[in-house]
């Protein structure tokens, strides 16, 4: 809502801390008046019976604390009843919340603060662009494949900390490779050391050549020789190899959803048109390209350092008298746009151009991540113009990058 003109025609500003199962409205006319104040189920025919109501008192304006997961269906009936929505960022809420009496945190107060925000402070608010079917189906994919990498991780660190309990040298063997299809099999089979112990070392080749023929020459004598520097059984390892091969199931059965949901994401993102412009650039892949469309497409940035900003890649200046100077990187902005922008920097160290800049900002003194930052923040503005001209990367030479 930075248009100020657009906010001088709204006369009812309803907003909505939203909620499971149950939502809390609070309406506003331009005086501060208040024409609702009420809780209402998580329900369309209830929310659109709200709007109706409302709309007597002219054109109305909706803004929730969360603009997806249990914010969407507001927003969605709320554009289906054709009046204007945006959201209020959460830590905006917070600090606008210190200003309004009483600590108390309930439904009911944040829904008026919500709606006092609307009505006095239309720069805290932020428009919620619309998203088209394909882009919210990528979006709902790519939270889930954060999900599933999570939980890969969570699994294969809890198989390197039972390795780690019951016989440290095998974990420094197996563990750095769990991420092997193979590695995970070996596990279901031979589920403890004494079990791999019994085990000859052509039978362990036989067992691994199956699914990974080069790792099957040289991994059973790892295996042999980890397995021989410890005599010792530690207490608790037949529990474990009860624990270790059903972990090892999970881990497979994960990281195969994780392979499958690739799939769906990646058709979906070479059916988008601006795919083939943003994988013009050096270390964009489909992963990234799809991180690229759910957070930067859908939203209108006025400059290349407002998307910089967004992302959390400008740098943030410090200074206080003589004391204190100097800049900082941005610990806000869109931690997922952050973090892709960041391994996409990392990927593009293959390209002569972008190797060049980085290696410029470690002979300027910077450190690894600092130089990736900096790599990154530039990229950013590479990536704003090619978004706005809807042009394909074009390389500079390395002498001027």
């Amino acid at each position: 809502m930075a248009n100020r003109t657009c906010h001088d025609t709204i006369d009812v500003f309803i907003g909505v801390d939203v909620g499971k199962g149950y939502h809390h409205a609070v309406a506003l006319d331009r005086s501060g008046k208040r024409l609702f104040d009420k809780a209402l189920p998580n329900d369309e025919e209830k929310l659109r019976a709200l709007i109706a109501e409302l709309k007597a008192y002219g054109e109305i304006l909706l803004v929730v604390d969360q603009p997806a997961t249990i914010g969407a269906l507001p927003i969605t009936v709320a554009r289906a009843e054709g009046i204007e929505v945006a959201y209020l960022p959460g830590l905006a809420m917070r600090r606008i919340a210190d200003l309004h009496e009483g600590e108390a945190k309930t439904d009911a107060r944040d829904a008026a603060i919500i709606a006092e925000a609307a009505r006095s402070l239309p720069h805290a608010l932020r428009a919620l662009p619309k998203t088209d079917e394909a882009l919210a189906e990528l979006t709902l994919l790519c939270g889930f494949d954060d999900d599933l990498a999570g939980q890969i991780t969570q699994v294969s660190n809890r198989i390197r900390g039972l390795l780690t309990q019951i016989h440290p040298a095998l974990e420094r063997v197996l563990g750095p490779r769990l991420d092997h299809p193979a590695v995970c099999a070996l596990l279901q089979k031979y589920p403890s050391p004494q079990a791999l112990a019994a085990t000859s070392e052509k039978r362990l080749t036989t067992h691994l050549s199956k699914l990974a023929p080069r790792l099957a020459k040289t991994l059973p004598a790892e295996i042999l020789k980890a397995l021989s520097e410890q005599t010792v059984v530690v207490p608790g390892t037949q529990a474990v190899s009860l624990v270790l091969p059903k972990l090892a199931q999970q881990l497979g059965a994960l990281r195969q959803q994780r392979a499958e949901l690739a799939q769906e994401v990646e058709q979906r993102v070479l059916a988008h048109p601006l795919t083939p412009v943003l994988m013009s650039m050096p270390g964009v892949g489909i992963r990234t390209t799809a991180r690229l469309l759910t957070e930067v497409t859908p939203r209108p940035f006025a400059s290349a350092a407002h998307l910089a900003a967004y992302a959390g890649l400008a740098p943030v200046t410090r200074r206080s008298g003589s004391s204190i100077r100097g800049e900082h990187p941005s610990r806000r902005g869109n931690k997922i746009l952050k973090r892709t922008m960041f391994l996409s920097a990392f990927a593009a160290l293959r390209d002569p151009v972008s190797r060049a800049y980085y290696d410029r900002k470690i002979s300027q003194g910077k450190r690894h991540n600092q130089a990736l930052i900096a790599l990154a923040r530039r990229r950013s503005d590479v990536l704003y113009a090619m978004l706005r001209d809807g042009a394909f990367y074009h390389a500079a030479s390395p002498a001027n990058a």
